[in-house]
């Protein structure tokens, strides 16, 4: 792992494969664990250079206050754009998955020649902490559940790990796979850091962001393959999220994993990275 800087921030990244045509994966609401190895692999392996990276204020990027962020969603959105100009200059397909796939939908918008293709897995098309009358919600039966899990000890390695894993049962993810991650998050997170970058995975943080102005209308300018991909019980942001960015984005293809919550789950990675890859 290494820094790149873009934007007037260092931002950490992971590289897979070859120097070849940039697929670049913007985090989730932590670093950039939230793209599986497995599927960063299958998509080397496809011919292409992938670049994960943290956002600002979680992993290896620069960490300032991210309890009161001095930035905005259009400023992450930015951060994407250099970093694409910064590896190598040409067009990048890039993917955003949870609230990086709000950042991505934005970074299209407002930077449509950084990007060749379009991935948004998980997300929806209004900013966080908001909801369009006509797009469903977070389950009811599932926040009250999430948000009453006991905090951690936050320097308590396996404690955090175990709270990874209690996380991901309640949204229907694998337990055993998030308690993994959660241990990599705090292996390679600045202890002071930790509690809000775990809270980021809540929206907690990104609920704060300025969100100005709204973006789900200018949805029809994007004009890059685009890919949607959602998983049928997904408590957090449901899939009618997905189906309605499929929608109003022209041409855009809906992939739907019909065992999977908000994360990617192994089994199908195979079938996320071939849909990808077929955009280009």
């Amino acid at each position: 792992m290494t820094t790149v800087d873009a934007n007037q921030v260092a931002l950490g990244i992971e590289s897979f494969g070859d120097d070849d045509a940039p697929l670049v994966l913007l985090a989730g609401a932590t670093t950039m664990l939230s793209w599986p190895d497995a599927l960063c692999e299958r998509l080397a392996a496809g011919g292409r250079r992938v670049v994960r990276y943290d956002l600002r204020d979680s992993g290896e990027s620069t960490t300032a206050d991210p309890e009161v962020p001095a930035y905005t969603l259009r400023d992450l959105a930015a951060d994407a754009a250099a970093l694409v100009d910064a590896l190598d200059g040409r067009p990048a397909h890039l993917a955003g998955i949870g609230v990086g796939g709000m950042v991505a939908q934005i970074a299209a918008l407002d930077h449509p020649g950084a990007f060749s293709a379009l991935t948004l897995v998980g997300t929806r098309a209004v900013a966080p902490g908001r909801c369009d009358g006509d797009l469903p919600d977070h389950d009811p039966a599932t926040m009250p559940r999430l948000f009453s899990l006991p905090m951690p000890e936050w320097s308590d390695r396996e404690a955090v790990a175990e709270f990874g894993a209690a996380r991901a049962e309640v949204l229907g993810n694998d337990p055993v796979a998030a308690r993994t991650t959660a241990a990599r998050i705090w292996d390679r997170t600045p202890g002071t850091a930790l509690s809000t970058q775990m809270s980021n995975q809540l929206g907690m943080v990104f609920a704060a962001l300025d969100c100005t102005p709204r973006w789900r209308e200018r949805l029809p300018e994007i004009d890059v393959p685009t890919l949607v991909v959602h998983g049928r019980r997904d408590p957090f942001f449901p899939v009618g999220n997905g189906e309605a960015i499929a929608r109003e984005i022209p041409g855009a293809r809906l992939l739907v994993l019909e065992t999977a919550a908000t994360a990617i789950p192994d089994d199908a990675t195979g079938a996320v990275a071939e849909a990808m890859l077929s955009l280009g």
